[in-house]
């Protein structure tokens, strides 16, 4: 259904960016310089470039990553933006440059052109979230939601939601934490406990959680959240009297209940989009340019030692899926007969070309592909195998938290650290690793970019 309607969203964009641009040159050509309708290369540069960027333009917006989570003043913010700076570039591009008459047909000429992007764009968009509002309101339409909780404060937080005519929730059971709370199986079916909560989610597709939790079984919240960080799902909690005259607080929802949405992701949906724009445009543009050093790498590690030039392992990546990370063999072949190991500054596995090529950083250049494949992001957390993440995670949990964003090429631990040569340094790096994800930015990313590259540069890499 999500992807459905996600598709039905550009197509509508697309047409009707279309249509607008076609209304616009129709009505401008006969009314403001009247003339006959003709067919010009504006025209048909129009409709060939408009719709494609509206729909960019939007996609950088982050208006397609979750549309069914689109609300009225939302979709109108987002739509506003984009008529104004879309009409504005297009203005520039595509008319400044026409035969015209005055200055006041250039001031016609834009007013109109944003009049009909505005008309085109925002009433089919306004009507379409309109709709999805009103079917996600219609009982068991709404977004699948388990309740964590199953004391009687639990139960009238589900009183209180469902009595709500706004209430977009669907509630598909409820969890407990102490085995005497069931005190929501009249109204709700009981799903099991909160030691089986990831195979609750897996089972359910859980889209939102409601945390009901008693004061005095909050110290078990850490592990719930941890429990759940390799899900893509909006997790809600209710405030608690000290946050609320603290003034740390940021409430929007006049009618809805006082929750607290917790917030898993700093950055904006539109930089979020642009980070993945960039890492795309950025690897294509890397390897094309690239290509001679490629050849050259390719050469020398061929001629290092015998083996493959590329060298290819199992790691860790988004929401704990596996994928094979590509990287130049900086290795001798067979290297850990006696199951995984990590190297050290002075390791006799490594090649002499190994060692240049960890120090400039040149061995992870191939994982560009992996970027552009979407297994990676240029910054990011590194990724790891299971069997290291395995062990960190039983010494340090919130190391598991680090896989709710894409790893990346270089990371923030990386640039301080460079490659771990046991548990312990893993542990140090994660704390940098965890504070890029908390104040995730593209300023800090072109800050760990910045860093990286002179690492490159001075080869000073560990």
């Amino acid at each position: 259904m999500s992807k459905s309607l996600t598709a039905g969203w550009i197509v509508m964009d697309y047409l009707f960016a279309m249509a607008s641009w076609s209304v616009f040159f129709f009505v401008r050509t006969t009314l403001l310089e009247g003339k006959a309708f003709v067919p010009s290369s504006s025209f048909y540069w129009g409709i060939s470039i408009v719709p494609l960027a509206y729909v960019l333009l939007y996609t950088l917006q982050g208006t397609y990553l979750n549309v069914r989570r689109l609300y009225r003043l939302k979709t109108l913010q987002l739509t506003l933006f984009a008529a104004v700076f879309g009409s504005l570039l297009l203005f520039f591009v595509l008319l400044l440059d026409d035969d015209v008459q005055s200055y006041r047909s250039y001031y016609s000429s834009f007013l109109m052109l944003l009049s009909c992007q505005l008309v085109f764009s925002l009433v089919p968009r306004m009507a379409l979230v309109t709709w999805m509002i009103y079917r996600l309101r219609r009982h068991g339409h709404g977004f699948r939601t388990l309740i964590i909780g199953g004391s009687e404060r639990a139960l009238s937080i589900l009183r209180e939601v469902t009595s709500q005519k706004m209430n977009v929730n669907s509630f598909i059971g409820y969890v407990n934490v102490n085995g005497s709370d069931r005190s929501l199986d009249a109204e709700i079916p009981y799903l099991g406990h909160s030691q089986e909560l990831e195979q609750v989610l897996a089972a359910h597709a859980v889209e939102e959680i409601i945390i009901a939790l008693e004061p005095s079984d909050h110290d078990r919240l850490q592990k719930i959240i941890t429990k759940i960080h390799n899900f893509s799902i909006i997790v809600k909690v209710l405030p608690d009297m000290y946050e609320l005259l603290s003034g740390k607080l940021k409430m929007t929802n006049i009618y809805g209940t006082l929750f607290i949405e917790l917030n898993r992701d700093v950055m904006p949906l539109w930089q979020q989009a642009m980070k993945r724009f960039l890492d795309i445009a950025f690897s294509i543009v890397a390897l094309l340019v690239l290509l001679p050093l490629y050849l050259l790498c390719s050469i020398l590690v061929k001629a290092s030692s015998p083996g493959p030039i590329f060298f290819l392992q199992e790691r860790i990546g988004l929401n704990n899926k596996p994928f094979r990370i590509i990287k130049f063999r900086t290795m001798y072949v067979n290297s850990e007969p006696n199951g995984p190991q990590l190297s050290s500054s002075n390791d006799a596995r490594i090649t002499p070309i190994g060692r240049f090529m960890r120090k400039t950083r040149l061995d992870e250049f191939p994982q560009f592909v992996n970027v552009i494949l979407g297994h990676m992001s240029l910054v990011g957390p590194r990724p790891e195998r299971q069997f290291y993440i395995d062990q960190i995670v039983q010494r340090e949990p919130q190391y598991a938290l680090l896989n709710r964003v894409r790893p990346g090429i270089t990371s923030w631990g990386q640039v301080k650290y460079g490659y771990a040569e046991n548990v312990e340094q893993m542990l140090d790096r994660m704390k940098f690793d965890l504070l890029y994800i908390n104040n995730r930015s593209l300023g800090l990313d072109f800050k760990i970019m910045f860093y990286t590259v002179a690492i490159i540069v001075k080869a000073k890499g560990k």
